[in-house]
């Protein structure tokens, strides 16, 4: 036998802690007839009689008061659950996975981690960085950083500050192959491409050009690294390459011609019912990353006559 509604042992202890049932009626606001049904199903359910009942008192039998202390400990335990389940919800602790890209995770977010961290000593931090994307779920991640658009509809994202992505190569470079005055010109560059594949597109206004890698690599700093190094031109976030394009280590390559959008998205599995830990750490970074923002606006980004733009996917980099 299995007691599953805690409203009956509720309505039985206040029963017997304020003697009658019409008293627990009014206590617990309901009729004396839902009191009274409820205790008959109660002992039924039990299979013994709880309470000795007349018409002007009423007495717990030997097995009413064994079930009565059992009872009030019960409901002591599930009142002090709630209590810590509340103030749970309320408060930032526990572990906070994050998953964030190598080269924004290492500039950008460890600061803020340690900052957000510092604030919330209760909280521990888990921070996994790499160029990957990784599933949420096999990862056990509360929360990815990534550069895109969302691709996985079961997903939610928040946009956390503005983002575009540029072309850049070293002054050692641009003085050795010269800067290309359009990006049909890419084809005769040299270009440091991120992933797996020697050949992919790069999207600019309306129309797409075919670049080829002459160095490949699977790893963002590796490719921005290759760029310092005078091996190519690179396509990175404006947040990984501002400061170099500010202290003049890397150039702007075709500044004037807009790519792709890559906007920076905080990724989440759930949209509702989000831990405070997720919620408010989510809430800081936008905040910081916000107040960091110092670059101009991309340039607008053409639609193609056919009325299709290709939409840059989430991404590591």
């Amino acid at each position: 036998m299995t007691l599953d509604n805690l409203q009956d042992l509720s309505i039985f202890a206040k029963v017997v802690a304020t003697g009658s049932q019409s008293a627990a009626a009014r206590e617990l606001d309901v009729s004396l007839a839902v009191v009274s049904k409820r205790l008959a199903l109660l002992e039924k359910q039990l299979g013994v009689r709880l309470l000795n009942r007349t018409t002007r008192q009423q007495s717990l039998t030997e097995e009413g008061q064994l079930f009565y202390a059992s009872c009030v400990r019960i409901l002591a335990e599930v009142s002090e659950a709630e209590t810590q389940l509340l103030l749970h919800r309320d408060s930032v602790s526990g572990v906070l996975r994050i998953n964030a890209p190598n080269a924004f995770g290492r500039r950008h977010l460890v600061p803020l981690v340690t900052t957000f961290q510092a604030r919330h000593p209760q909280l521990r931090v888990q921070l996994d960085l790499t160029d990957a994307v990784i599933d949420l779920v096999e990862g056990g991640v509360d929360v990815a950083i990534r550069f895109g658009s969302l691709p996985d509809s079961s997903l939610f994202a928040r946009e956390l500050a503005p983002n575009y992505r540029v072309l850049c190569a070293s002054p050692d470079y641009i003085a050795r192959r010269g800067l290309p005055q359009s990006p049909a010109e890419l084809v005769q560059h040299d270009c440091i491409l991120f992933g797996e594949q020697l050949v992919t597109e790069w999207q600019f206004h309306d129309e797409s050009i075919k670049v080829h890698g002459n160095i490949v690599t699977n790893h963002g700093e590796a490719a921005h690294e290759l760029a310092l190094c005078g091996a190519g031109i690179v396509l990175k976030s404006i947040w990984d390459v501002g400061a170099d394009l500010d202290s003049g280590q890397l150039i702007r390559v075709l500044p004037e011609h807009a790519i792709a959008s890559a906007p920076l998205h905080a990724v989440y599995l759930h949209s509702r019912h989000l831990a405070p830990r997720v919620r408010q750490f989510v809430a800081f970074v936008s905040e910081q990353l916000q107040q960091a923002w110092r670059w101009d606006p991309a340039p607008k980004l053409r639609v193609a006559a056919s009325g299709q733009n290709r939409r840059a996917r989430v991404s590591g980099i």
